[in-house]
């Protein structure tokens, strides 16, 4: 990509409108401090004493706080959260990001709210280091009429947006925002606007999913395709171009330490390599980084490779965050790409 090219496409995005809809969790950070570390007089078990609580939009949120440093104008979050203290803080804080119109983010009392909890040991000249987790999840099927509040909100947004991303968080099926029904919804989206640049990601894979673009890493590619996880770039490649062939629209396949792979439907594929990487990393939070600068490049505008080099660099930048889960600013995009230009 030249410089040229870099700015065309990113200039478009302060004017782009896009929606995401899906599961939105609260990362909630614990920083402890080991320095003081307590015993018990009850219980005789260690003490962790938290010095400090953070708390930031997670799952299809941390989509949206990378589209929001990408400065697109106008986030749309399609969700809901709990009627909790959770739900408070989720809520606060995307109505505090920039661009991100939160009107049809739903609070229920029929929900809790999507939590992932991770305790921090601080400690001087080393990074953060994560304990277990806390997890909030729910167990249970999405109510049927939010489901239709859900879908009522997408059919209201349709003809506003520019791109739409769905992504799936729950490991249960119909627990989360996209469930059976809110998916069929989707296919009515896409069909009434086959242009519409539809970006979906879900940790449980696509399969339940309309044919709209997919974003997916190489195990998921394995499952949805019966190709081997331990296959070679080659057979990737080829995997991922007939599944693009076969739905009709895009396909991008993220590969860790080998990069990223996108394949159109007219048959047209890239590979963009990743970076070398030295030092510690923190994948948490890259997928997601791809996953939005995918989004927001196609609808800028962006060819197949264009879009992959855009979210490849994210990626690079989001991994070397450690202790959070990052997301990638323009500037930072601009530096790494293109260092010798003035920011």
């Amino acid at each position: 990509m030249i410089f040229e090219r870099f700015q065309a496409i990113t200039e478009k995005y302060r004017a782009l409108r896009l929606a995401v809809l899906g599961d939105f969790c609260l990362d909630r950070y614990l920083e402890i401090d080991p320095a003081k570390r307590e015993t018990s007089i009850e219980t005789g078990l260690p003490v962790h004493n938290v010095i400090n609580v953070r708390s930031q939009p997670g799952g299809a949120g941390t989509i949206v706080n990378n589209l929001a440093a990408l400065g697109l104008g106008t986030i749309w979050p399609l969700g809901f959260a709990g009627e909790d203290g959770e739900g408070y803080e989720l809520g606060r804080a995307l109505a505090g990001t920039p661009g991100v119109r939160p009107g049809h983010f739903i609070q229920t009392n029929e929900r809790r709210t999507f939590t992932y909890c991770k305790p921090l040991i601080l400690e001087s000249g080393r990074n953060p280091r994560e304990l277990n987790r806390f997890d909030q999840k729910n167990w249970t099927p999405t109510p049927a009429a939010l489901s239709r509040r859900l879908s009522a909100a997408l059919t209201s947004l349709v003809d506003e947006v520019d791109a739409l991303v769905l992504l799936s968080q729950v490991d249960e099926p119909e627990t989360g925002v996209l469930t059976s029904a809110v998916l069929e919804t989707v296919w009515q989206v896409a069909a009434a606007r086959p242009k519409l640049v539809i970006l979906a990601d879900s940790r449980r894979g696509l399969r339940e999913f309309p044919p709209v673009f997919f974003k997916m890493n190489t195990a998921e590619l394995a499952v949805l395709t019966g190709m081997s996880e331990r296959s070679e770039l080659r057979e990737i490649i080829q995997t991922t171009k007939k599944l693009a062939g076969r739905n009709g629209r895009p396909v991008f396949v993220t590969l860790a330490e080998r990069g990223i792979v996108g394949a159109g439907p007219d048959g047209q594929t890239e590979h963009v390599p990743a970076r070398p990487v030295s030092g510690e990393i923190d994948i948490v939070g890259a997928g997601d980084a791809v996953t939005a600068n995918l989004a927001a490049a196609l609808a800028a505008g962006a060819d197949l490779r264009e879009a992959l080099v855009l979210a490849e660099a994210a990626a690079a930048i989001v991994i070397r965050q450690l202790g959070t889960t990052g997301s990638a600013s323009l500037g930072q995009l601009q530096q790494l790409l293109f260092p010798s230009r003035p920011a």
